[in-house]
């Protein structure tokens, strides 16, 4: 059998081949901004790099659409999706739902990040875009950038950048970047990571079930970063935990994890690890939603526990002030 028909890895959703090539099981779905409001949302596109064809997803509420640009401004948010580097889009039906509901909850304007997967861009390619998009956003503090929406609208002293599983892997690392460049380039006002995609070398003690996930979220790893000559427990792009944080670009962090996701542990340590950090003078916090899965509230968007997390988040999102 030729590299061109052996499968290396078998996926729900996708297959990989020895060769490289990806073939998704599920096809990738397109839901399209509208300007008539959906749960009090209006959305619109807009290309942040001719270049490389990528596109970010604007959130507003629609009560705000028509004010004057002098009016109060609302926070900045800046999310990255999930789906393993691998599967879904800031397009997707399951985030255009998400973020609708999280910008409603929250009263913020919200920009949410497309960018090139893999295994046909490996990492750090997705790194690389996702700055990217966050220039761009900052294009627009001084209120000239290409988009009235964010120029009228966003209040640049409240600005956070969050994401889901590997969205939230993205956002740390666009956190710490931000930390490095020159003071007042990029302020950050505060994080949030929902159940982030992170790896240590502390091991897995449960059972086989739950080793097995891991073993499984290591799959996932190996296909986004193929050319990785560290392996999943020792590359700093997903062991975050065991890196260091003294420079992250923020100083409020909220780290939510579930129950029974084998990623949790990973969440807590982060928490934990920030915390103790000597470099590090900020708060960080974690909510952990018991007996729920990974990423529960992109998936079942209508439970009771996803609207209770919602609503958490958009308070977190309501008390920030910037702090580079």
């Amino acid at each position: 059998m030729d590299s061109d028909s052996e499968i290396a890895y078998d996926y729900p959703r996708y297959r990989v081949y020895k060769n490289g090539r990806i073939e998704r099981l599920v096809a990738d779905t397109f839901v399209p901004p509208s300007l008539n409001p959906q749960n009090g949302i209006v959305s619109k596109d807009a290309v942040f790099s001719p270049e490389k064809t990528l596109s970010l997803r604007i959130y507003l509420p629609h009560n705000k659409a028509g004010e004057d640009k002098n009016k109060k401004k609302l926070p900045l948010l800046v999310y990255f999706h999930g789906g393993g580097f691998i599967m879904e889009t800031a397009f997707s039906p399951i985030y255009h739902t998400f973020l609708t509901s999280a910008v409603s909850a929250a009263e913020c304007i919200a920009v949410s990040v497309d960018y090139r997967r893999a295994p046909e861009h490996p990492i750090p390619i997705p790194y690389g875009d996702s700055w990217d998009a966050l220039k761009w956003v900052f294009t627009h503090v001084s209120g000239s950038g290409p988009e009235r929406w964010v120029n009228d609208h966003a209040d640049f002293s409240r600005v956070f950048l969050a994401g889901d599983s590997a969205g939230a892997n993205i956002a740390h690392h666009m956190a710490m970047r931000a930390g490095k460049e020159k003071k007042g380039s990029f302020e950050i006002s505060g994080m949030a990571l929902f159940h982030p995609f992170f790896f240590s070398k502390a091991p897995v003690e449960e059972e086989h079930e739950a080793a097995a996930a891991m073993r499984y979220m290591q799959g996932m790893w190996e296909i986004a970063s193929p050319n990785s000559e560290m392996g999943v427990e020792e590359d700093p792009w997903v062991n975050v935990v065991g890196s260091d944080m003294s420079g992250l670009g923020c100083e409020r962090v909220l780290v939510m994890v579930a129950g029974n996701d084998v990623l949790a542990r990973e969440g807590w340590g982060y928490a934990a690890k920030l915390e103790k950090s000597s470099g590090w003078e900020g708060r960080v916090g974690v909510i952990e939603t018991e007996d729920e899965d990974h990423i529960f509230h992109i998936k079942n968007p209508d439970s009771i526990n996803t609207r209770l997390l919602v609503q958490s988040f958009a308070e977190f999102l309501k008390e920030g002030t910037s702090c580079i």
